[in-house]
């Protein structure tokens, strides 16, 4: 039997990838952190805030993700928007994901490409 920590770590490898694609996808509607959080979560791609957040300043500082500041709340949010750049990369690493998942589903049924 598979101890729960292999799994985990496992696990945890599978979808630091696709939170980033995960990432990119919603955040083509602008939403700040939190919001995202539950949507990702509500999606069935939990992510840890102390994930979430660097995540958010690396994509924006490579110029996958804009920002802006909304001050009009009580509490001032910072909004993230996928870039035309964003969405470049984006549809590039789709492609690959579905490449993957035919390779995958090959091997899983035993065809030959």
């Amino acid at each position: 039997m598979v101890s729960d920590d292999i799994l985990r770590t496992h696990l945890q490898e599978l979808r630091r990838g696709t939170v980033v694609v995960a990432s990119l996808v919603a955040l083509r509607r602008p939403d700040y952190g939190y919001a995202l959080l539950q949507r990702l979560t509500d999606h069935g791609f939990p992510v840890d805030a102390n994930t979430l957040y660097p995540l958010l300043r690396r994509l924006e500082e490579q110029g996958l993700l804009t920002s802006e500041w909304n001050t009009e709340e009580s509490r001032p949010r910072k909004f993230y928007r996928t870039s035309d750049e964003g969405e470049s990369v984006l549809r590039l690493l789709l492609a690959d994901f579905s490449a993957v998942q035919r390779s995958l589903t090959g091997l899983i049924e035993g065809v030959a490409r």
